[in-house]
């Protein structure tokens, strides 16, 4: 089998399963996020390259991201945020509106208490930037666009998950085997920032091997240890993607 070959059987069972509910008009409260927040289109993703030279147009991009992954990776992670940033995204918001129309696990007064009696320590700017206006005075840091590496930590799932971001934006210079490693562990990411998340998605199927959703109870001694675990497990996969995207733009840099 050729390295386009096998690429593309690596990659089909995420992205056919896409294109045909997209076709039908269907949406995937857990798997489409990967393919609407991101801006990778699957045709590119399926596209196989090697590693290669630096775009000069993107040296800039390079430099910001070097800056960025060095600073997150000489960070120690903080296992104490249990997710919460999807909570504070939905905390007090039967006035200002949902991002998700899914209804909540607890109900909101049940998900109101789980913000209010826990400590929210979320450094991710792409996450709190949708806090809803009473939650964003609970969040112990702050975070802005412009500071990310003074924030970004190597356990934040959502860190973890723009590895994939870091990679396709400089896909010619790290190559399509990069590329889908960060997918996938973008992928895997998403499904347990979900099933932490306050959503109730009873009977939803995951993908790509059918099986179906549980929630990680946060609010639970239980909970809690299993989404440390997760982090643990996630911040592992992350450390060497990291550094291979590090090395990437560090090389080609000079």
């Amino acid at each position: 089998m050729t390295k386009e070959a096998a690429h593309v059987a690596r990659l089909a069972p995420y992205i056919e399963p896409h294109l045909e509910r997209r076709a039908a008009g269907i949406k995937h409260p857990v798997h489409d996020f990967l393919f609407t927040y991101y801006s990778y289109r699957p045709a590119q993703l399926m596209r196989w390259q090697p590693a290669g030279a630096l775009d000069p147009s993107k040296r800039e991009l390079a430099e910001a991201t070097l800056n960025l992954l060095g600073a997150t990776a000489g960070r120690s992670g903080d296992f104490g945020c249990f997710g919460l940033h999807e909570w504070a995204m939905v905390y007090r918001a039967e006035h200002s509106g949902r991002r998700h129309p899914q209804p909540l696990r607890l109900g909101s007064t049940g998900t109101d208490t789980v913000v209010e009696t826990h400590t929210v320590g979320c450094s991710h700017w792409d996450a709190v930037r949708f806090f809803t206006p009473p939650a964003l005075p609970l969040n112990t840091l702050k975070p802005a666009r412009d500071d990310r590496p003074g924030f970004e930590q190597p356990s934040c799932f959502h860190a973890n998950m723009d590895l994939y971001k870091h990679a396709y934006r400089l896909d010619a210079l790290v190559g399509s085997d990069l590329v889908a490693d960060a997918f996938e562990l973008a992928w895997d990411i998403r499904i347990a920032d979900m099933r932490a998340a306050p959503y109730d998605l009873t009977g939803l199927q995951l993908e790509p091997h059918g099986t179906e959703w549980t929630p990680i109870k946060i609010e639970t001694p239980e909970g809690k240890r299993e989404y440390i675990q997760s982090q643990r497990a996630f911040a592992k996969r992350a450390a060497p993607i990291r550094q291979q995207l590090i090395d990437h733009c560090a090389r080609q840099l000079g």
